[in-house]
């Protein structure tokens, strides 16, 4: 069988989302910790935020990983609709459920969904963010580093925006209360002895990383409307 007609079957799409949903593991960690700069007690508000986004928005390593993340984003989204579609079919005929199903937890059987939930936070976050600087990079002679900080202030102001990030960072949540353990589980990683500690990491990291992200937009609306 070619590398190709492998990664077609249910198994190869299974080992793409895997690897690419483990390297999307570690692009949420940098994301992360650049992002809670901002909670960094400057006497300049923002000081070391925007130093940081400017060297990841200037620094050539970082522009060439980054075409990798979209590359591995495309390929996490499209093999994950693809499975998350074959198993809705498996699942067409309702009156047989399975003790698998009946057992396993909502959000497992809701990967797509959820998927689908954080691609639309997602294309709002890059239209926010991502594309205005890239766009001005490329196009426009005249552009200049924008205050990062500032406009994150600017876009959260409205409390709409605040509560689709939120909610974004909620989908964020379930998709890797169940996606952080079954990519280790689909390298083998997962075994009896460790199963309980990968599953243990997993819910922790589930639950702190969006919480941090959905902090940033609440606390940058408090400072938009409050001043403080």
């Amino acid at each position: 069988m070619s590398w190709k007609n492998y990664f077609s079957t249910s198994i190869g799409k299974k080992i793409l989302v895997g690897a690419t949903g483990l390297f999307l593991v570690l692009f949420l960690v940098v994301h992360c910790y650049v992002n809670a700069m901002v909670f960094w007690p400057d006497a300049e508000p923002g000081k070391h935020f925007t130093e940081a986004a400017a060297f990841m928005g200037g620094n050539v390593a970082v522009r060439i990983m980054e075409i990798g993340l979209f590359l591995g984003l495309a390929v996490h989204i499209i093999q994950g609709l693809s499975l998350w579609s074959q198993n809705m079919k498996r699942r067409s005929v309702r009156y047989t459920v399975s003790a698998g199903n009946a057992t396993s937890k909502w959000y497992s059987r809701s990967m797509g969904l959820l998927g689908t939930l954080i691609l639309m936070f997602l294309i709002l976050h890059l239209y926010h963010f991502w594309a205005p600087n890239r766009y001005g990079q490329a196009f426009d002679p005249a552009w200049k580093e924008e205050d990062l900080y500032h406009k994150m202030i600017a876009v959260f102001t409205p409390l709409w925006v605040v509560i689709i990030y939120v909610l974004g960072c909620v989908s964020l949540a379930w998709h890797l209360m169940h996606g952080f353990f079954s990519g280790f589980q689909t390298f083998g990683l997962a075994t009896h002895k460790y199963k309980g500690v990968i599953r243990s990491i997993g819910v922790a990291f589930a639950i702190i990383i969006p919480l941090i992200f959905a902090s940033m937009p609440i606390y940058l609306h408090c400072v938009g409307n409050c001043g403080h």
